[in-house]
């Protein structure tokens, strides 16, 4: 169908909207939503499967605005196409409390599917959506019933193509020929210092060729006849992704900004958003959406809400010849687990090693959760990640459920991200818990976004040994706590790393990063018959006597230090408490009550016991207490020798309690 004087007049008014928000506001990016307004417009219009007044219909089109500076583009559609986005909310652009911030964020915004603006991140959670769709197509689709059938698009600009986690994400996109992801690139050639011929001069077209990927071109970033077929050869492509690089102006219209890196990121000013108008030929007031531009997309979202409901019809369909792949997969969309616990957690005796007691545990419920996505970063033999009765998730099988991240950290926490944002699946990922700060902008995006990620940390501490201190994490724990709306679990033994694994399927109100160890720790009587107390974050192990002249407290590997010498003490006649801290976070949402029953406010003798750096632990010791951590990097030896040498021993924990006392 060709392009009429409506279309034009509704690409106009995207613009326009996007100038008065940020004029307004007095702040914003006005230089991608008028250059990329036709691209968008097109694919919102002609392809795009959505539905405003169910913005979290499952089987939609994925939409990430990866360039999320540029946000009152995707304001402006939002409005437009009818979602919860009001023309006060535009107005409010960047103001307390709007429900239009100054970048994309999910859950806050109806519409938005990620949040973006660090630059990259957009695009590598993108494919993970499109990886997640593929996987549960794989599993739940039968002949004549394909229920899950959707893509996911990007805009993506040249500063997204310039970081380093979008060269990751696409590697492995392409390598896995993730046909339904199609990426949108608004080529204008400026960044916010100036041209990108300053810093940016590789043939981009080339490097995704050379990933695998399908690479289209469109010269003019108005023509939209062009964009529209440049879409359709995308999506005929049933082999590999695609990127199409679509040239366009910055600031498009504005006479003196356009072209150039003023458009970028602040306000056109009165005078040049009055020519920018006029070169839409746009007469009206601030904020005016003509009525044939609000009758038009009224249409289009009729045909938007109509496909909705030929979906739901196919899935009562898909449901009466298939009920049991349709409960697992509406139970998966709606983060429900169906694990009878008690009877196949494993029961753990002797020493293990956690990182080892998480791959029976995984391996143990996978059966009953047939979404669990389990990878690595090229580790899955020391994370223990591995499903063993489950098949390799590739191009050839997109239904297996062990996904081979390669060596891509950052791409891979970005890329669970979007696997979990799109929703049915359960997925986790393992690395060397040294390597969470390669990933640490997309765990903070998970926190930010609340989304239910786990990652498993192996390799936790100084016990690392013969790698010595480049792979000995020191400052990590400190740094990961830190991150607000992370859930971080170091378990005493391999009875609490399965209850951990349990809260992080059970509860779905943000990421959990689980911290294993490599050596073997005995399983610990005293923590089983503990029970649920596991879920409060802390709790007293053991205790001599009221327990109130002395607390030893630790995580992890360290438990078994001051249990044993706690116990020690307490033959002396020490009325000692040992405390299990298995999670801080969770120690400190619980009751005041609660957390002064664990540590009495009246023991001021406290030691706490950690191979890390010490300052999380500031806040429970006070300022009478002693920390044994490192403030200071580890060494290369056998594990064992490395921690006798930097003091974690029995024997040192009782000489530093005894000098309190």
């Amino acid at each position: 169908m060709p392009y009429s004087s409506v279309d034009e007049l509704a690409v106009s008014a995207i613009r326009a909207l996007s100038i008065d928000a940020i004029e307004k506001a007095n702040s914003g990016h006005p230089g991608l939503p008028l250059g990329a307004a036709p691209m968008a417009y097109v694919l919102w219009s002609r392809f795009l499967r959505y539905n405003p007044q169910q913005p979290d219909w499952f089987n939609r089109d994925r939409f990430v605005l990866s360039a999320g500076h540029g946000s009152m583009l995707l304001y402006s559609l939002l409005h437009l196409a009818g979602y919860d986005v009001t023309i006060d909310d535009l107005k409010a652009f960047r103001q307390w409390g709007s429900k239009t911030p100054g970048h994309p964020e999910f859950g806050h915004t109806p519409g938005v599917d990620a949040t973006a603006g660090p630059l990259g991140q957009g695009l590598a959670m993108a494919v993970g959506m499109a990886m997640a769709e593929r996987f549960l197509a794989a599993r739940f689709n039968q002949p004549g019933h394909e229920v899950v059938d959707h893509y996911t698009y990007v805009i993506a600009g040249d500063g997204d193509l310039m970081e380093g986690i979008t060269s990751e994400a696409s590697s492995l996109a392409g390598h896995l020929g993730l046909s339904k992801l199609i990426v949108l690139y608004d080529s204008n050639d400026i960044s916010l210092d100036g041209p990108t011929s300053w810093t940016f001069t590789e043939n981009v077209a080339e490097r995704y060729r050379a990933y695998g990927w399908n690479v289209l071109r469109v010269e003019d970033g108005n023509n939209m006849d062009a964009i529209e077929e440049a879409l359709r050869q995308a999506r005929g492509d049933r082999s590999r992704p695609t990127l199409i690089e679509v040239k366009t102006v910055i600031g498009y219209g504005a006479p003196k900004k356009q072209g150039t890196k003023s458009a970028h990121g602040e306000p056109l000013g009165a005078e040049e958003a009055a020519k920018a108008k006029e070169t839409y030929g746009w007469p009206h007031e601030p904020f005016h959406v003509p009525e044939a531009v609000r009758a038009h997309f009224a249409a289009l979202r009729e045909v938007k809400v109509e496909q909705h409901k030929a979906w739901e019809a196919a899935f009562e369909a898909y449901g009466q010849a298939y009920p049991e792949l349709a409960q697992q997969l509406v139970d998966a969309i709606h983060g429900r687990v169906r694990v009878p616990w008690d009877d196949v957690m494993p029961a753990f005796e002797g020493s293990v090693a956690t990182r080892d007691a998480f791959g029976k545990v995984a391996n143990a419920i996978a059966p009953h959760v047939p979404t669990l996505l389990g990878g690595s970063a090229d580790l899955s033999g020391s994370n223990k990640t591995m499903l063993a009765d489950e098949d390799h998730f590739s191009k050839d099988n997109y239904a297996g459920r062990n996904v081979f991240y390669g060596v891509r950290e950052h791409a891979m926490g970005a890329m669970l991200n979007g696997i979990t944002l799109h929703g049915g699946v359960f997925p986790y990922d393992g690395t060397f818990l040294v390597f969470c700060d390669y990933m640490r902008p997309a765990l903070r995006l998970a926190a930010l976004m609340k989304q239910p990620v786990l990652h498993v940390f192996t390799h936790d501490s100084i016990a690392v040994g013969e790698d010595g201190p480049t792979h000995e994490p020191v400052e990590q724990l400190a740094s990961l706590r830190a991150i607000p709306g992370l859930k971080v679990f170091r378990p005493a033994d391999a009875t609490e790393t399965g209850w951990a694994v349990r809260y992080a399927l059970e509860h779905r109100d943000g990421p959990v990063a689980l911290v294993l160890s490599r050596q073997k720790l005995p399983v610990l009587e005293e923590v089983k018959e503990k029970g649920s107390l596991f879920y409060r974050g802390a709790y007293v192990l053991f205790q001599h006597g009221a327990g109130d002249k002395l607390v030893l407290m630790a995580s992890g590997s360290e438990v078994q230090l001051v249990l044993e010498a706690g116990k020690t003490l307490a033959k002396e006649g020490v009325a000692v408490r040992v405390v299990n801290v298995p999670s801080m976070e969770l120690f400190d949402a619980q009751d005041a009550a609660y957390r002064e029953s664990v540590l009495p406010t009246s023991v001021r003798n406290r030691v706490a016991v950690e191979m890390a750096h010490p300052m999380p632990w500031y806040k429970y010791v006070g300022d009478h207490g002693r920390i044994l951590g490192l403030d200071h990097f580890g060494a290369s030896a056998p594990g064992d020798v490395v921690v006798r040498a930097f003091g974690f021993t029995t024997e040192n924990v009782i000489g530093i309690a005894r000098e309190l006392l």
